[in-house]
């Protein structure tokens, strides 16, 4: 994984850690930062950058355990189902329980009362990467805020 981050799509889940992101970083290999980073590793920028635009998950739990790995064949168009799907369940009073490549993310939405959902998240590292599934609950969330981070991450993505 890149270690400069300076743009593209990103959905934050959680409220803190234990949390979970999907996003594809933008990375600039003009940025000042970035220069600068790659010059302290000893390596070009493009080099230190490495593939800009590959979407990624990443998952930290409170005991410091966590997953992050690269999904190169995930596209723009299936993030923005996720999101579509995420935003419908979370307009819902039911429980719901989605799928992100393959069963990569699976997340579960359930409904807390209140205004609030509860959110728990099973990342499941792809075959070729090393670890287990790694479980996590996200926490007991306000529905409206989750509403507007998912659209403006679904929007992000137009």
């Amino acid at each position: 994984m890149s270690p400069i981050v300076v743009g593209g799509p990103a959905l934050f889940l959680g409220d803190g850690t234990p949390c979970v992101a999907l996003v594809r970083p933008e990375l600039d290999v003009n940025d000042p930062g970035l220069r600068l980073a790659a010059e302290q590793a000893g390596v070009t920028p493009e080099e230190f950058a490495g593939e800009s635009g590959v979407w990624q998950v990443m998952a930290d739990r409170t005991d410091g355990e966590g997953r992050s790995f690269d999904l190169p064949e995930l596209a723009d168009g299936d993030a923005a189902v996720f999101a579509d799907e995420l935003l419908i369940g979370l307009s819902g009073t039911g429980d719901c329980e989605l799928e992100l490549a393959d069963g990569v993310l699976v997340l579960t939405v359930t409904s807390a009362g209140e205004g609030r959902s509860a959110l728990a998240a099973r990342v499941v590292p792809p075959a070729a990467e090393e670890g287990g599934p790694l479980d996590l609950e996200l926490g007991t969330l306000p529905v409206a805020e989750l509403r507007d981070e998912v659209a403006a991450f679904r929007r992000s993505l137009a």
